[in-house]
């Protein structure tokens, strides 16, 4: 499960330094022989969106980092970054707001702690319940 989101996350910056690559590629040529209003604004817009590529690169970036940060070889007693909980209902990773994902035909809900659930959750042990979305949850097992 964590080296499924470590390879989706880098899918994510090989994408997107790709897309700048080639906005980068295509300014270049589209300077080469071209002049003029249309010119100009194509050029911005190209910037622009290169600039929003870098951001969105720099946000994929953080992301990792802080993912391959958590030591998931630690079981905490309490619910934390880096734990794998199992409720009655699901089951979740804590450690970023990441796409669910299915593994061993189990669907696990990645959410970062200071998302209103993680926050619901945070600190909680084995056996407690909390209430989200006017549902009960009952917490059957940290890894």
């Amino acid at each position: 499960m964590y080296n499924h989101y470590c390879n989706l996350l880098e899918e994510k910056i090989k994408t997107l330094r790709n897309r700048i690559a080639d906005l980068a590629e295509d300014a270049q040529n589209d300077a080469k022989g071209s002049a003029g209003d249309k010119h100009e604004t194509a050029l911005s817009m190209m910037h622009l969106e290169q600039e929003k590529l870098n951001h969105n690169l720099k946000e994929v970036l953080d992301q990792k980092s802080i993912l391959e940060n958590i030591d998931v070889t630690l079981v905490n007693k309490y619910i934390g970054l880096g734990s794998l909980i199992y409720t009655d209902k699901f089951i979740f990773f804590i450690s970023l707001a990441l796409p669910k994902i299915e593994v061993d035909g189990k669907e696990i809900i990645a959410l970062s702690l200071h998302s209103p659930l993680g926050k619901e959750m945070k600190g909680k042990k084995k056996e407690e319940t909390f209430t989200f979305n006017k549902t009960n949850h009952k917490i059957v097992k940290i890894e």
